[in-house]
């Protein structure tokens, strides 16, 4: 059944009992109301109908003051009878008032967009920002429920307010109610605010693999709050972080895998000792992929950073600082230089990678200048004896390379000349290494028909 927004779908002794003596009002899961409940608009305007109609109810004090269509207030001693009708107002929130003095009050949630899983999704909440223990919302998908912040005299949760959706294998999702629509102080009225869910394509993994190190050793993966600031060293600057993940050597997608496995985990996730706890299902989430590319997130503690990360993955890591500022590692270009038979039979052949054009020479003068690799950080001019090799890999510093005066971070073109004696004639190419790990060139050169040496 749908949620009841008309209140000729109520009835009184089926869906509705008003009791006048205790003055309650309950709702019961019967006739045309189901678990999807009923607007606080409609419950409303069903009683004042009652009251206009029912010669029973007229003498007794009216239970509704409305404010708005989605904020109401019961009076003159009227309260709902019990938690489990309060689960099945929709659409609005109240306060329960004796005398001006409000005994409780509840607010409405409702969440924009859509569950991945709706039967089974189902978002949870913290309502002090210290608190470890969550509690779920009642029906699993979007939400639209009812959630009491206020009791007179045991506690008062009108300053704080966060909301999770953390599926397993779907995209994460939490909503700072206070601080993202800029408010003081919740009271009793409706909430809407964006919580949704995708299938998350960067994790492969079950819980039962990363527990069990299936696949990779995700155990050696940890993370480590700190008090104090940790410098670290990017493309030779120092910048702040206080959030550490230990890479332990393996890939993006598994550091990946294994932090948002802990980010649902009831307990406390710290690798150190710098704080009490830092529980895994209501702290802030630290990484996300943005196509191919890892980033960091900057949390309430400060900027993450990932050490000890794949070499592999150097150019696709982005660190969000405690500045809250990206930080990257210099981009080394990456290619392949393939030599065919005629070059790899000849013990002579030799090769050069040449820039077509550079400020200090271009390639057929004589001041040409030979490109230099990033390996190591040491200037290495890629050229040499191929020595029978198939192929020759290639690093090339993209973002610093400033050799003879060009511009570092932007395309070089470059010619690549090869000549051996015996077997291999005199060969060129021309091409382009630009911002890739896919800058490969072929040198195929002539069998050689007339060298002699005798």
């Amino acid at each position: 059944m749908a949620k009841i927004v008309d209140p000729d779908d109520l009835n009184q002794g089926t869906e509705v009992t008003i009791d006048s003596t205790n003055k309650t009002i309950a709702l019961h899961i019967a006739g045309n109301l189901s678990t999807d409940g009923v607007s606080l608009k409609a419950l409303y305007s069903f009683i004042k109908e009652e009251w206009r109609y029912d010669a029973t109810l007229i003498p007794i004090l009216f239970p509704f003051t409305p404010i708005t269509d989605e904020q109401f207030e019961l009076i003159n001693g009227w309260d709902f009878l019990n938690n489990a009708t309060e689960l099945l107002i929709r659409d609005g929130g109240w306060a329960v008032t004796d005398a001006g003095t409000t005994e409780k009050a509840f607010f409405n949630l409702t969440t924009l967009g859509s569950f991945q899983t709706p039967a089974s999704d189902t978002a949870y909440y913290i309502q002090a920002a210290d608190q470890t223990s969550t509690s779920n919302i009642v029906l699993a998908g979007p939400v639209n429920q009812a959630i009491q912040y206020y009791s007179n005299g045991v506690y008062d949760y009108s300053d704080y307010f966060k909301i999770f959706l953390r599926e397993q294998g779907e995209t994460y999702d939490s909503y700072d109610l206070l601080t993202e629509q800029n408010l003081t102080e919740l009271t009793y009225r409706k909430y809407a605010l964006p919580l949704s869910n995708a299938t998350d394509a960067n994790i492969s993994a079950s819980d039962n693999d990363i527990e069990t190190d299936t696949g990779a050793a995700y155990s050696t993966i940890t993370v480590t709050y700190y008090s104090a600031v940790q410098n670290k060293t990017i493309g030779g600057a120092s910048y702040p972080f206080h959030v550490i993940i230990n890479a332990a050597g393996l890939s993006k997608t598994y550091v990946y895998e294994k932090i948002q496995y802990l980010l649902r985990q009831a307990e406390d996730i710290d690798s150190g000792a710098n704080f009490p706890y830092v529980w895994g299902t209501v702290t802030d989430e630290l990484l996300e992929f943005v196509g191919a590319d890892l980033y960091t997130k900057l949390t309430s503690y400060g900027g993450v950073f990932i050490e000890n990360h794949n070499v592999d993955d150097e150019n696709n890591l982005y660190f969000r600082d405690d500045n809250d500022v990206i930080r990257y590692y210099p981009y080394v270009a990456t290619g392949t230089i393939s030599f065919n038979d005629n070059l790899q039979n000849d013990a002579d052949a030799y090769f050069w990678m040449f820039y077509t054009t550079n400020p200090a020479g271009n390639y057929g003068t004589a001041d040409a200048v030979i490109v230099e690799s990033a390996t190591d950080s040491t200037a290495n001019e890629i050229a040499g004896l191929i020595g029978g090799a198939t192929s020759y890999p290639y690093t090339f510093d993209y973002d610093n390379n400033a050799q003879g005066g060009r511009t570092p971070a932007t395309n070089a073109d470059v010619t690549i000349v090869a000549i051996g004696l015996n077997t291999a004639q005199y060969v060129s190419t021309t091409g382009t290494i630009t911002r890739s790990k896919g800058n490969n060139f072929s040198l195929v050169a002539p069998l050689e028909r007339n060298y002699a040496n005798v």
